[in-house]
């Protein structure tokens, strides 16, 4: 009979073994690593377990090693289970007991002395982690002048953002819901309520949207009569929710029928429309121009490491390429589908320049520089017209996802 949370924390040591030794998402490995768990509580237990690990891999590691005589090998499974220790202890305030009791059955023999002992000298030794999480020395390289501030971000998981379906009724949703607002159409809660039970949920006044995914969208502005837009890559959904609730006439295009069928769930609890396409891009055409397209591109998605902690572990030099390479290619198969004087937004939510500036510096069309009254207050175009951001920004207001943004405008 297994000991009570046991099931957890073995679920918890599957998803850090198919991040870091499979280079899976934390959401790709989930469905697998949790068979035999229990209840939704379990569930989200051994995922937040995993999380922290990965949100301070660099720090726990470096307890470790200081209460170890000879270095334990990255892979081993002594190692991990004493992530997943440490991070209930210092990060998840599990009490030290129940920690030993549901984590030590994972190893048996040496291994389990070693683990229990290092743990029992961390905790005479009342071992503490810094004030924020340390970056993989690679990632720190990648992000350079702007890693600190990052990790600095990466401390607590981000709050819950909400894109409101009616711009003009913020202030109605702001007092009705609380929370802080930093645009139109924008409202910031804590997390930790359950989405669905929130007001305004069943009925779609909203949809859940980080503030930064929100601003590509927004950049396209509102048709001039009856405008056509096209959303590429469009699942999950919520900027072509923001296109259609702006008036435009929307076509939502992705690969994936699963994630399709989500966001044709979305749009029907907003009342809203679009006509949806089951395809890859790089395999079809429209049959015509449309006035706007969004082309938000499958990438490394390291921008959004405040709530998935794995990017900052399984990323490589090589998937960078790749995906910028994929970029490129969209992008340019993109611009030719513009009608004239139309409007192309391009975004990807991630941190590599790789994947951002250098990709939008090779389209040959005018571009349409992005105002700083069109940002939220404290975030600044880049010199270039282009919006970047990270999530180091708007820190005391709560942070926002990494964003590259880029505008043109066909003649």
């Amino acid at each position: 009979m297994d000991i009570p949370g046991l099931p957890a924390r073995r679920a918890a040591l599957r998803l850090l073994d198919a991040v870091l030794r499979r280079g899976e998402t934390l959401d790709q490995a989930g469905h697998n690593a949790v068979q035999g768990v229990s209840g939704e509580a379990d569930r989200a237990l051994a995922r937040a377990i995993a999380a922290e690990a990965l949100r301070w891999l660099p720090d726990l590691d470096a307890l470790i090693d200081s209460a170890t005589r000879d270095p334990l090998p990255d892979d081993a499974k002594p190692r991990a289970v004493l992530r997943l220790m440490l991070a209930q202890w210092l990060r998840l305030d599990t009490p030290p007991h129940a920690v030993v009791a549901t984590a030590l059955p994972l190893l048996s023999g040496g291994p389990k002395r070693l683990a229990h002992g290092v743990f029992a000298t961390l905790g005479r030794r009342e071992a503490q982690l810094p004030t924020h999480p340390s970056l993989p020395a690679a990632v720190a390289a990648r992000w350079g002048i702007r890693a600190g501030d990052i990790a600095a971000a990466l401390a607590v998981p981000p709050p819950l953002d909400l894109t409101l379906r009616d711009a003009a009724a913020t202030a109605d949703w702001a007092a009705r819901l609380g929370g802080q607002t930093l645009l139109p159409g924008h409202l910031r809660l804590p997390r930790g309520e359950a989405i669905e039970r929130l007001a305004g949920f069943a009925d779609g006044g909203w949809w859940v949207q980080d503030l930064a995914a929100s601003l590509p969208a927004r950049l396209l502005g509102a048709p001039r009569g009856a405008g056509r837009a096209l959303d590429l890559c469009a699942a999950p959904g919520g900027k072509a929710l923001q296109l259609a609730a702006a008036g435009w006439t929307v076509t939502a295009v992705d690969s994936s029928a699963r994630r399709l069928e989500r966001m044709a769930e979305n749009f029907a609890r907003c009342g809203l429309s679009a006509d949806v396409v089951v395809a890859d891009v790089r395999d079809w055409a429209p049959a015509g121009p449309y006035d706007a397209i969004l082309l938000d591109a499958p990438c490394t998605a390291t921008g959004t490491c405040r709530r998935h902690p794995d990017v900052l572990h399984r990323i490589t030099r090589g998937q960078i390429a790749d995906m910028a390479a994929l970029q490129r290619d969209l992008l340019h198969r993109a611009a030719g589908w513009l009608a004239p004087g139309g409007r192309l937004v391009y975004a990807v939510c991630s941190l590599e320049r790789e994947e951002g500036e250098d990709v939008a510096a090779g389209l040959g069309l005018a571009i349409e520089p992005i105002r700083p009254d069109e940002l939220p207050v404290g975030i600044a175009p880049t010199p270039q017209g282009w919006l970047r951001t990270d999530p180091g920004m708007l820190a005391a207001e709560g942070g926002l996802d990494g964003f590259f943004v880029a505008r043109w405008q066909a003649g």
